[in-house]
């Protein structure tokens, strides 16, 4: 797993699935809770970005961006 001195935020668009959307929002929505006006104070977009970063981090994302072979339907 890379350290944070080397890693870089990078801003994209990523197709997910909107059942993986949703279950983010709920998990942190359930891990916030509500506020004393009812409300949740979260950055859900936050959180997605996090999410996929940790993913990406466990699971091996140096190795398969440097394989060629993911590369030719993409261009």
């Amino acid at each position: 797993m890379s350290t944070d001195k080397n890693l870089i935020t990078v801003h994209v668009n990523v197709e997910i699935p909107t059942e993986a959307l949703q279950s983010i929002v709920a998990n942190v929505k359930a891990l916030v809770g509500k506020n004393d006006k009812g409300h949740y104070q979260v950055d859900t977009a936050d959180a997605v970005g996090k999410i996929i970063g940790k993913f990406i981090n466990e699971h091996d994302f140096i190795a398969y961006a440097a394989d060629p072979a993911h590369y030719p339907k993409l261009m």
